[in-house]
């Protein structure tokens, strides 16, 4: 390696461990400070807990005054079922655009990339009208609705990116012994698409676990709070309570943080193999 090449080597590095620690700083702040006495978070926020600082007061009066369980598994259940929904009948809707032409099916697919380009917040209150009409209002069903809505347009642009790249010989030769076509997908197109799913997943599990703006305006009563709806509690007006909301929030950042993980491998993959081009 030549000197301006080792040069170059170290300054991406550089530049990327700065970029690092800029996304990940601000976590670990809040994990840490969760672990504090109040006048410590205020005192030396960016110092570590020690013996004197120590405290586990905020996750105490989380479990006591709040539902947190609750909304844990409220978020979980409306996350997951969203999520299944979304890579589902995202790959099935992909696998169709992609694998079949018929009249119509390059503005549908104009139509589902349109989704990704308009916000749906912006049909807020044509969604809140919708759901009162349907009955659904303060439910977690009207939240999985609108955020199977929300990440079925990317979910498909993803992965008919990637069914694409999928040898058509693959397809061909399972027709010429008489698979279905279902078994085709499930079977052979499906195993194959593992890294765009992972992919998929990732985008679309966090947004819908740090969204606030859905669970505030479709959900009213406490049984159906979602974990983000929950920390609120603890803002007030006039006096916060922070060591609560720091550690509402570090209990909330957990399960994102092992999804990424677990899927981590699998996202890569899906990011350096054109998943997203």
């Amino acid at each position: 390696m030549t000197t301006d090449q080792r040069a170059r080597s170290i300054g991406v590095h550089l530049v990327l461990i700065a970029y690092s620690l800029l996304a990940v700083g601000p976590i670990l702040l809040v994990v840490m400070n969760s672990f504090k006495v109040r006048s410590a978070i205020f005192g030396s926020p960016l110092a570590p807990p020690d013996a004197s600082t120590f405290s586990l007061i905020g996750y105490e009066k989380v479990f006591r005054s709040s539902h947190i369980l609750l909304y844990y598994s409220n978020s979980l259940i409306v996350t997951l079922v969203s999520m299944a929904l979304v890579l589902l009948f995202g790959a099935m809707a992909a696998w169709a655009l992609t694998e079949y032409r018929f009249r119509g099916s390059t503005a549908l697919a104009l139509f589902l990339s349109i989704g990704i380009m308009v916000p749906i917040r912006l049909g807020s209150v044509a969604i809140l009208n919708m759901m009162r009409s349907a009955g659904l209002n303060d439910t977690l069903t009207a939240l999985v609705l609108v955020y199977v809505a929300q990440g079925l347009p990317m979910s498909i642009f993803i992965l008919s990116e990637f069914i694409q790249q999928i040898p058509k010989d693959l397809r061909d030769a399972a027709r010429c012994d008489g698979v279905p076509e279902t078994r085709i997908f499930f079977e052979v197109v499906a195993p194959l698409l593992r890294p765009a799913i992972a992919t998929v997943a990732v985008f679309t599990i966090v947004p819908i676990w740090n969204d606030l703006w859905f669970p505030l305006i479709l959900t009213s009563s406490d049984s159906t709070h979602t974990v983000t709806l929950g920390v609120q509690q603890f803002l007030g007006q006039y006096i916060t309570d922070w060591n609560s909301v720091l550690a509402a929030l570090s209990m909330a950042i957990l399960p994102v943080v092992i999804i990424y993980v677990i899927l981590s491998r699998q996202l890569i993959a899906g990011l350096t193999s054109g998943a997203v081009k």
